[in-house]
């Protein structure tokens, strides 16, 4: 069974840091893209960052500049270092990863449970 594990949320003050992480574990062919997306309360979840096997990466306006995303390919593992964090950062960050359990089947998207991220002071 294949699942995703994020590490790393908490409570920053304004224009301080965090970094998270997530660990995709089980039986696993191949990860073309794993990211981080983010609720805050009474909004919709929105893609903050994704990163490709290769190293392409995509980011939402409202972080790019501040959060840099990056993964290690053999430990199944991607980082969101986030600095200059805001207010309105606040969320539950969700890791997702595009996942290929064996060659020729098709990969499929998976979430992980979730991580708290509050900025306040």
């Amino acid at each position: 069974q294949v699942q995703l594990v994020e590490s790393g949320g908490g409570l920053v003050q304004p224009g301080g840091s965090l970094r998270l992480s997530c660990a995709a574990s089980g039986a696993i062919f191949n990860i073309p893209a794993m990211g981080f997306d983010r609720q805050a309360p009474g909004k919709k979840r929105e893609l903050v960052a994704l990163i490709t096997t290769p190293g392409s990466t995509n980011y939402a306006d409202s972080v790019k500049g501040r959060f840099t995303i990056s993964r290690d390919n053999a430990k199944n593992t991607v980082y969101l270092q986030m600095n200059s964090l805001k207010p309105e950062d606040t969320a539950v960050y969700y890791c997702n990863a595009d996942l290929q359990p064996s060659g020729g089947v098709a990969p499929f998207r998976s979430w992980g449970h979730g991580t708290q991220v509050t900025v306040s002071s």
